[in-house]
């Protein structure tokens, strides 16, 4: 890494404030969440974050099941060191399972911009579609799109194979 990277610290706060953020978008009584795969509410919390992955200006693609990799550059090419998980929910989710990872990972990589750290390889963040398996069987299925253990098509999230989001 280069940069001030010495005292590098997570702002605890930001990332508590886009768990809150995000869990307003389908929030449910009792302090849940209901944002099925694929739902209107999935895809307000969708926009939410990948409007976190523009303002952190990462390159940011989406495939055709709808994966969402965001990805910072480092100084050498090859494939990314990735994070993240899920930001759907079962019917009565609750507001950390999947949101969690995705969000630290943001705030990772915020913790790096805002110091002047680069790294040596490049840093992504991405959701995937459907690990619920709520509404679609099988669970899982974003990450079985990308891991390979489900068959791909052209437009398929891989992070080292990015195209921009058009439009």
């Amino acid at each position: 890494m280069s940069g001030d990277d010495r005292a590098l610290h997570a702002d605890v706060d930001r990332l508590l404030d886009r768990l809150a953020a995000l869990g307003r978008v389908g929030a449910i009584d009792g302090g849940g969440n209901a944002r099925l795969a694929l739902t209107d509410a999935d895809r307000e919390g969708r926009d939410l974050v990948c409007s976190w992955m523009a303002d952190l200006d990462l390159d940011v693609t989406i495939d055709s099941i709808g994966n969402v990799v965001g990805v910072r550059a480092g100084d050498t090419g090859g494939p990314p060191v990735m994070t993240g998980s899920h930001i759907d929910t079962v019917a009565t989710g609750g507001r950390y399972d999947g949101n969690l990872g995705v969000l630290a990972g943001l705030e990772v990589i915020e913790t790096l911009a805002t110091a002047g750290t680069r790294t040596h390889h490049p840093l992504a963040v991405a959701f995937f579609t459907n690990e619920e398996g709520s509404r679609f069987p099988p669970d899982m299925m974003g990450e079985s799109r990308v891991r390979g253990r489900a068959a791909r098509r052209d437009g398929d999230a891989d992070p080292r194979q990015r195209r921009p989001i058009s439009g």
